[in-house]
């Protein structure tokens, strides 16, 4: 009988180690002047930035879902990572905020320190493009509770705003005009349902051609989740922006209304075009076009609400576009389609 220790029950201490070497170059990277210490304490300092005289800290944290699954599959693990700051860092950024600093949960069964270091880069890549420091995190090796080569991510963001500056959808009115912001593809949302239909239903493999689509199955589907922070604040600086929307988990229908004053209903009545790979996942899965934006963004990951003068202006020259129109009603409901988009 082996020896009984630590690394022979599943954990390997110097492995974990050798991880942290490896991250070390793109955690560097990320860093703000606001940041206050280095990788490897027990918790993270940071200052709040200069110049805001109210300081309201903003705080959002959510995981990328089964869309792992994919992952796992393709072997692809350096864009995970965008995904997983994606979907905390544009919640945030819903309120005005700026998101300051991200942290990361990484949990497997047996810890690869390639993988690992494959996936951290994906987060700082993350970090990068929403200009936040990543101060640290927790990686925990978990022997039996994972199934060979899978992993959980949970990540976590604070940001700041100041409190005169704060965008709650207060101040949204009648004949508000609504803009959308593109998305990537299928973003981070849905992946159930989307292994249902592209695994189980059509018996696909990650590198199976869809041929409408000119991509592997893997191209498509782990394409990351667009970060939409800077172009955001910068338009916050520019415009009278009332009210903003990260359509995630529950679409149109579910999301839109989150931002929506009591007696006012969003009439989405745009003619914008939804992303090539809802056309094929509705076909495919038989969906109704009530499924499909109630499941997924559709081609449109974030929102604006703004006043009518000023929507012109902020889709020029931009790939934004009109989506639709606030209406002050107590009878129609919170979202309504007017058209059809499939």
């Amino acid at each position: 009988m082996s020896e009984l220790n630590y690394k022979n029950a599943g954990v390997d201490i110097e492995e974990g180690a050798r991880m942290v070497e490896k991250i070390k170059p793109h955690v560097k990277r990320t860093m703000r002047p606001e940041v206050l210490g280095g990788l490897g304490g027990f918790s993270s300092l940071v200052a709040i930035p200069e110049g805001i005289k109210n300081p309201i800290l903003v705080s959002g944290t959510d995981g990328v879902g089964t869309k792992l699954k994919f992952a796992f599959k393709s072997k692809v693990f350096d864009t995970i990572g965008i995904d997983l700051v994606a979907m905390c860092v544009n919640d945030v950024i819903v309120s005005g905020a700026e998101p300051l600093f991200f942290l990361d949960y990484f949990a497997t069964g047996k810890l690869s320190s390639d993988v690992g270091a494959e996936v951290v880069k994906g987060i700082a890549d993350g970090c990068v493009q929403a200009g936040c420091a990543l101060v640290g995190g927790e990686t925990a090796e978990m022997p039996d509770f994972y199934d060979a080569g899978e992993f959980d991510l949970a990540g976590f963001s604070v940001g700041v705003v100041d409190k005169t500056k704060i965008i709650d959808g207060s101040t949204i009115k009648d004949g508000d005009v609504i803009l959308g912001i593109p998305a990537t593809g299928v973003h981070s949302n849905g992946f159930s349902l989307v292994r249902k239909i592209v695994f189980d239903k059509l018996g696909l493999s990650v590198n199976d051609k869809i041929e409408p689509l000119g991509e592997t199955v893997a191209e498509a589907f782990l394409k990351p989740t667009r970060i939409y922070v800077k172009e955001v604040l910068e338009l916050t600086k520019k415009f009278n922006i009332k009210g903003m929307i990260h359509i995630t988990g529950g679409g149109f229908y579910e999301n839109i209304p989150r931002i929506l004053p009591d007696g006012f209903s969003a009439q989405i009545d745009g003619d914008f075009s939804v992303l090539p790979v809802f056309n094929w996942l509705k076909e495919k899965g038989g969906l109704t076009e009530r499924e499909m934006f109630t499941t997924f963004n559709c081609g449109t990951g974030f929102m604006l609400i703004v006043p009518e003068d000023q929507a012109e202006k902020i889709i020029e020259n931009s790939d934004r576009y009109y989506v639709g129109k606030i209406v002050k009603s107590d009878n129609l409901p919170r979202v309504e389609i007017t058209k059809d988009h499939f």
